[in-house]
């Protein structure tokens, strides 16, 4: 519903509002400006033996190295002879050391010459799987029959399947929270209301369904890709071992908790809510009635104390499910996860009570006969809350994952970020519609269902009673046959729901705000659905780092060698120098890399450490990872890089000066 506060607060609304934003955008730009590099996804930084390298002797392993931990199984590494069979053992081993992040497997040994096909695919810290392949060489290239695979990892019908399955998760997450949320603290005589109770239950059912679906696929989803993958036990066993299984099973331990809670909500607090209404509308009687008045208050009493129960349950109960998502998904990894998760978990909250309190008044406004006007307010107010936590962790969120301007707009991270605050604007500008039917509502006296008949309206329709036609009189009168007399029942139920639709609908003010709550509800499906591509998008900071904009690109002249010309700074001691770098020939295959290092005085920079990427954005190849040999101080040479395309390649080139300081420069280059 609305997200403008009511009435009573508009002044002041209107005087915060423009500070607000003005804070905002100022903290956003100190922050974007601010912003350092960091990673989300594992990218593979380096390989023995190197993407297209030509060793001479075969090699005991393949080693794989890795930006950021990753969790890696026996068959995650797979090296592959010219003909497509294996050669490796199949046995994992962890070289990871420090901050060094490295995995490997150990090869058979009598490999003959050839070149051979390195695939392989790990899940990164944020859950997401990654994959990727290369080729090596020993003694000669030769012709492959093994093709590099083209889907990327958790792509495919199974990946569809379990974005479905996230997805459904998120409106199960939302409807259940928001439902249970707008009942506590907007209308409590809701938890009676048949319609409200089946909203909240498919909420719980819907999440509980889908993280069963997510648990059943994620081995396949990080794996083979293949649908009976799912009901591999040793596959499942494995899952349950890693951080995002873990918080899976979590969840489904969080949700019989939850199925508790809205057991009592529909159930014991349905009940006294049912009882507090109708005591409140019997009047005592002579000696009894200061009874009557005590038990009313020590009933409205265990109400209250029902309810705030209820309220603190179900915040832990809500919290801890969004802590599932915080725990295993973005905020966990990169920059600040100490502080991301909390602010996650806030972010998830605010959505669903928005959201699922919208769902929550869409379903009352048209299935039950006469919400308070009292409860629209106070959702209203609930809405304007909500949307304020809203803004300032999304905020920090735009930053955490952006990191700068030239990402909202360069990166798919970013334009799914902007098409999200599109939307959201579009619900607020709906709920100043809705708000404005609030207005009416308040102005048209009592709710239609409220509405006492006056003394002319019971005369008229006892005479319609007496004049009635002898089928009409024939539901007043209870036939002593059961089955009669519970189709009588049905046909007067029927009758009774007819006239009060009647009455509903000739409320203009009801009907306004129905129309205007369902364009709401509309657009949060909508908005739900971009939230869900986005947990499982690259973020904007890795992604514009790997893309390289911003940087002048250098036009290969045909038979020419690529030549560019670099300054670093690393920031430490003795940190600042030029490298050199020169390709040939230039072109797509085969070429020799020479790279120099000099100091600013033009002496050679014998550096520590130099590492060359080569990567293609246009068609998601690479990074292609080299380390030159060090051929001279300050001179470090490789032969036989592989660029398999022509395209604009960006090169990155590493140097580290001492154990801490290391910087990253890059240019993009014209391979034709």
């Amino acid at each position: 519903m609305t997200a403008i506060a009511p009435a009573p607060a508009r002044a002041r609304t209107t005087a915060f509002l423009p500070r607000l934003a003005l804070v905002l955008a100022a903290l956003l730009a100190t922050m974007f400006t601010a912003a350092g590099p960091a990673t989300a996804h594992a990218a593979l930084t380096a390989s023995d033996p190197k993407d297209g390298a030509v060793v001479a002797t075969a090699p005991a392993q393949v080693t794989l190295s890795f930006s950021e931990q990753v969790a890696m199984g026996d068959d995650s590494i797979r090296v592959m002879d010219p003909q497509g069979k294996r050669v490796d053992t199949g046995e994992l081993r962890d070289m990871c050391s420090g901050s060094t992040i490295r995995y490997g497997t150990a090869l058979h040994s009598g490999l003959p010459n050839g070149t051979y096909t390195v695939a392989w695919q790990a899940v990164s810290a944020d859950s997401h799987p990654v994959s990727g392949a290369f080729t090596f060489s020993i003694g000669a290239p030769s012709a492959t029959q093994v093709a590099l695979p083209t889907q990327k990892a958790g792509g495919g019908p199974v990946g569809t399947a379990y974005g479905v399955a996230r997805y459904a998760a998120y409106i199960g997450f939302t409807i259940l929270v928001g439902g249970a949320a707008f009942i506590l603290l907007c209308w409590r005589r809701g938890s009676a209301e048949r319609s409200l109770q089946k909203l909240v239950l498919r909420g719980w059912v819907l999440l509980t369904a889908s993280t069963l679906a997510m648990l059943m696929l994620r081995n396949p989803y990080t794996g083979s890709g293949k649908f009976t993958d799912a009901f591999d036990l040793d596959g499942l066993k494995a899952v349950l071992d890693t951080k995002a299984g873990a918080s899976l099973v979590s969840r489904l331990l969080l949700l019989g908790a939850a199925a508790l809670f809205v057991a009592v909500l529909f159930g014991a607090y349905a009940r006294r809510q049912q009882g507090a209404a109708q005591g409140g509308n019997v009047a005592p009687v002579e000696d009894d009635g200061l009874r009557a008045t005590d038990d009313a208050v020590d009933e409205g009493k265990d109400t209250s104390d029902l309810a705030f129960g209820l309220g603190v349950g179900g915040a832990v109960v809500a919290g801890g499910i969004a802590a599932t998502w915080a725990l295993s998904e973005h905020a966990s990894t990169g920059v600040q996860p100490a502080i991301a998760m909390p602010v996650d978990i806030l972010h998830l909250l605010a959505v669903a009570t928005w959201l699922g309190g919208l769902a929550a008044l869409l379903v009352a406004l048209y299935k039950v006969p006469g919400i308070e006007r009292e409860a629209v307010r106070r959702f209203s107010k609930v809405a304007f809350i909500s949307v304020l936590v809203l803004v300032i962790t999304g905020v920090y969120q735009s930053w955490r994952q952006l990191g700068s301007w030239s990402a909202l707009t360069g990166t798919s991270y970013g334009r799914l970020l902007l098409i999200k605050v599109a939307l959201v604007g579009v619900l607020v500008a709906i709920a100043y519609l809705s708000r404005s039917w609030t207005a009416r509502l308040s102005d048209s006296g009592a709710e239609p269902a409220q509405v006492e008949l006056s003394h002319s309206d019971v005369s008229r329709e006892t005479s319609e009673r007496e004049t009635a036609p002898q089928e009409e009189q024939a539901l007043v009168t209870v036939p002593a046959d059961p089955r009669r007399a519970a189709q009588l029942a049905r046909q007067r139920a029927a009758r009774d729901n007819a006239r009060s639709k009647q009455v509903r609908d000739a409320d203009p003010g009801r009907a306004g705000l129905r129309r205007t709550v369902l364009a709401e509800a509309a657009v949060a499906v909508a908005l739900l659905a971009v939230t869900t591509v986005l947990t499982n998008t690259e973020p904007g900071r890795t992604a514009e780092l790997a893309s390289g904009q911003g940087s002048t690109a250098a036009t290969a002249v045909p038979n020419r060698p690529i030549k560019i010309t670099l300054p670093f700074d690393t920031g430490g001691p003795q940190g600042k120098g030029t490298v050199r770098l020169e390709l040939t020939p230039g072109r797509v295959g085969a070429n020799g890399l020479h790279l120099w290092a000099e100091a600013p005085d033009g002496q050679p920079l014998d550096l520590p450490e130099v590492k060359v990427s080569f990567t293609l954005p246009a068609k998601e190849i690479g990074p292609l990872p080299v380390l030159p040999d060090r051929a001279a101080p300050g001179h470090w040479s490789a032969d036989g890089v592989q660029l398999p395309l022509a395209g604009e390649w960006r090169i990155d080139i590493t140097v580290r000066t001492s154990d801490i300081d290391q910087t990253t420069v890059q240019k993009n280059v014209k391979i034709g």
